[in-house]
């Protein structure tokens, strides 16, 4: 019988956890994106989920991210190449941020964002409201 010898660690479940709902959520979240987009440009920075103390969404301002890349000895350099050259009318780039950690989330979702976000016919708040409660209900902190 063949057994999984690698367990989640803590430390790596809330990446699974994120994985699980971006899985679930594509549509939703490019509608977010580009609801977001629409309000701020990149004026903000870039989309963050924070999971700490509670999920939430935040900004994660480009020259913060460059601070911590530089902090980490450059092991974000692609994520700072994907903020530079990120399309917002056909990707969903957003930051996923654990304790002490970062995971990327970008994707081509198969709606592209700006036609998501007029499907859905949501407003930015009632998206974000409804993705941090359903985030809140997934994500063991």
């Amino acid at each position: 019988m063949f057994t999984n010898s690698q367990t989640l660690t803590e430390a790596n479940e809330w990446r699974h956890q994120l994985d699980r709902f971006v899985k679930n959520h594509k549509q939703e979240l490019a509608a977010l994106s580009w609801g977001l987009w629409l309000e701020n440009g990149n004026s903000q920075g870039t989309i963050g989920i924070d999971l700490y103390p509670k999920p939430h969404f935040v900004y994660c301002p480009t020259t913060v991210v460059e601070k911590f890349n530089h902090q980490v000895e450059n092991r974000l350099q692609e994520i700072l190449g994907l903020i530079a050259h990120h399309k917002p009318e056909v990707e969903v780039l957003m930051i996923g941020i654990g304790k002490d950690q970062v995971k990327l989330i970008y994707f081509e979702p198969e709606m592209a964002p700006p036609d998501s976000f007029e499907q859905l016919g949501q407003d930015v708040d009632t998206l974000l409201e409804q993705l941090e409660t359903q985030l809140g209900a997934i994500i063991l902190t």
